[in-house]
């Protein structure tokens, strides 16, 4: 699997605060920026770093990592290595999200930590409404449960 960089989504209580923050802490500029939306490709260290504008959950400013591929081979190769470790995983072809239309596969850790592997095909004008199955907790880390059998929360959900 050709990797591209590592990817970080914060989510922040104001982007428009938050940009000039981590384009000063990385020595770059935001790439993307849309209303509530920026992305920043960090050269060194490899890193796409994405921020959110919302209100902050359980997992802090923390939203969700992932591994940005090359292509949907890498992101269905990936798969077939979690569901082959025993870890469900739960794809989105075919989607948008984040301003990108994208195909991806989403996994959480067994302290529910939401992880997606995922390439971009484009930039688009809509926010799109991919990634909602980790949102929702539909995408349990543990193979004993299938994807829609969470009770609401992972930990709930994973720790059966």
């Amino acid at each position: 699997m050709a990797v591209l960089r590592p990817h970080l989504a914060l989510t922040v209580t104001d982007v428009d605060r938050a940009v000039p923050f981590y384009e000063a802490l990385f020595g770059t500029t935001a790439e993307k920026r849309k209303p509530g939306y920026a992305k920043l490709s960090v050269v060194q260290p490899a890193l796409n770093l994405t921020l959110t504008q919302g209100e902050r959950t359980e997992l802090g400013a923390f939203n969700h990592a992932g591994i940005q591929v090359e292509t949907t081979e890498d992101v269905l190769a990936a798969k077939e290595r979690l569901v082959a470790a025993g870890l469900a995983a739960f794809d989105e072809l075919d989607t948008t999200c984040c301003y990108a239309r994208q195909d991806k596969v989403w996994v959480r850790d067994p302290d529910g930590t939401p992880w997606e592997v995922f390439v971009t095909h484009e930039d688009t004008e809509e926010h799109g409404d991919g990634g909602l199955a980790v949102a929702e907790g539909t995408a349990c880390g543990c193979a004993d449960h299938e994807p829609g059998d969470c009770c609401g929360t992972v930990r709930a959900c994973c720790a059966a």
